[in-house]
C-alpha cells in the first residue's frame, strides 16, 4: 500500500518512514509541510495517509484541512491523524462525513509500534480508529442525549467499537461470546434511531453519536 505521510518533526517522520517501510507500507511521499502534502496527496496512486495535525507554516490544523479535502475529492480516502493533545473537535471534523477509514491518535500512541501499526492497518482497511484518551474526554456528557439511553455493557461495547475493534477483539476484552456482542451491537444501534444499512456505515455513526456529533 502506497502511503502519504506528513509531519513537520525530522525525527519523527524519519522514524515513520522507516517503521511503516519494515512493515510492508510503501511511503509514496514524506513532507514537511502543507504544500508538500497537498502536492503528494495529488497523486492518484497513493492509496493512504498518515498526517499530523498542525503543519507549517501557521501549525494549527494544516494537516487536518487536507486530510479533510482530500476526503471530498476522494471519498472513503483512508487518513489517519496524528495529534500532541486530545482535540475531540478535530476528531469529530474528520468523521464527518461517516464513511469510516478514518483515525485519530495522539503522538504518543506512536511508541506502541504494534498498537500504531495495528491502527494503519485498520484505517486502510476501511475502519474508524480513536484513541482512547478521545473516547474518555466524551464519558462526561449531557443528560437527555441517545446515548444516555445505553446500558453500562452497551456503553463499554460502544467504546470498544469507536477505539476500531471488531466483534472478535470487543469479546476476548470483555470476557464474553461474540454472540453477546452481536446483540448488544444491535440494542445500541436500535437505541441510537440508526436505520437499517450496513454494519460498516452504523457502526461509524454509533460512534460519531459517541462524539456528539
Amino acid at each position: 500500500m502506497r502511503i502519504v505521510l506528513a509531519e513537520d518533526n525530522a525525527l519523527l517522520r524519519a522514524g515513520l518512514t522507516q517503521l511503516l517501510t519494515s512493515k510492508g507500507f510503501e511511503i509514496a511521499a514524506a513532507v514537511d509541510n502543507l504544500p508538500g502534502l497537498e502536492r503528494a496527496l495529488e497523486d492518484p496512486t497513493v492509496e493512504a495517509a498518515v498526517v499530523d495535525v498542525r503543519m507549517p507554516p501557521t501549525f494549527t490544523d494544516e494537516g487536518l484541512r487536507a486530510a479533510i479535502g482530500v476526503r471530498g475529492r476522494r471519498p472513503g480516502f483512508p487518513v489517519l491523524v496524528l495529534s500532541q493533545y486530545v482535540e475531540q473537535l478535530y476528531a469529530r471534523e474528520l468523521l464527518a462525513s461517516g464513511e469510516g477509514a478514518v483515525g485519530y491518535l495522539l503522538k504518543d500512541r506512536v511508541s506502541d509500534v504494534a498498537e500504531f501499526v495495528d491502527a494503519v492497518r485498520r484505517v486502510a482497511a476501511g475502519g474508524t480508529v480513536l484513541d482512547p484518551e478521545v473516547i474518555a474526554t466524551v464519558l462526561a456528557r449531557r443528560a437527555d442525549e441517545p446515548v444516555d439511553r445505553l446500558t453500562a455493557r452497551e456503553k463499554e461495547v460502544l467504546a470498544l467499537m469507536a477505539e476500531g475493534r471488531g466483534n472478535a477483539a470487543i469479546a476476548a476484552t470483555l470476557v464474553v461470546t461474540e454472540k453477546a456482542v452481536a446483540k448488544h451491537i444491535n440494542s445500541i444501534f436500535t437505541k441510537l434511531d440508526l436505520p437499517a444499512d450496513t454494519d460498516d456505515h452504523r457502526r461509524v455513526r454509533a460512534v460519531l453519536a459517541w462524539l456528539r456529533l
